[in-house]
């Protein structure tokens, strides 16, 4: 009788189960990086950050809220409070020390020579009309956010209408205090 040899690999245990392996699709795999990423931020109030990624899925940049080099930080010196009056009479609060996650990466790449045209930035909470102008302007060609911010439909309303495509996976508002 001729004897069959086995391999480790065609020994397989009877009473084991093989559950295959779940890889997160592209976004959940980014998005989860944002939480770690912003507490490295200095101002605690929204905590957002973000990361620029290629079209290649290749990180590019990260940025948080944080003030400039040689700058005191709110966790420092405390907040630097704006009230804004908008049009329908609401008023909200910002800081002003701080640079915001998405432009400090867009700034990064800026520094480093980077191109960012056509990428994707991913971001805790959807931009500012301020952080909006600049990613048109760089060129990126998608947001996605988890939440939104709470005085941002202008900007999504902007992005959308210059060709940036806006993906908000929880269409509630990111909560932080003095809104």
């Amino acid at each position: 009788m001729e004897e069959v040899k086995q391999t480790p690999q065609d020994i397989k245990p009877t009473n084991v189960v093989e559950e295959k392996k779940s890889r997160p699709s592209w976004d959940d795999y980014f998005l989860g990086l944002l939480e770690p990423l912003s507490k490295r931020g200095s101002c605690d109030r929204g905590s957002q950050s973000a990361i620029i990624v290629s079209p290649g899925h290749t990180i590019i940049a990260t940025g948080y809220a944080g003030s400039p080099p040689g700058m005191p930080h709110c966790d420092e010196a405390g907040h630097m409070m704006n009230t804004v009056i908008h049009e329908d009479g609401t008023q909200s609060q910002h800081c002003v020390r701080t640079i915001h996650g998405e432009e400090n990466a867009i700034l990064q790449c800026a520094k480093d020579g980077v191109k960012i045209e056509g990428g994707t930035m991913y971001m805790r909470m959807s931009p500012c009309y301020n952080c909006a102008m600049r990613i048109i302007r760089v060129g990126i060609k998608r947001v996605v956010s988890q939440k939104k911010y709470h005085a941002g439909q202008k900007s999504i309303d902007m992005l959308e209408k210059c060709g940036v495509k806006v993906d908000i996976i929880d269409d509630s508002i990111m909560q932080y205090a003095k809104q």
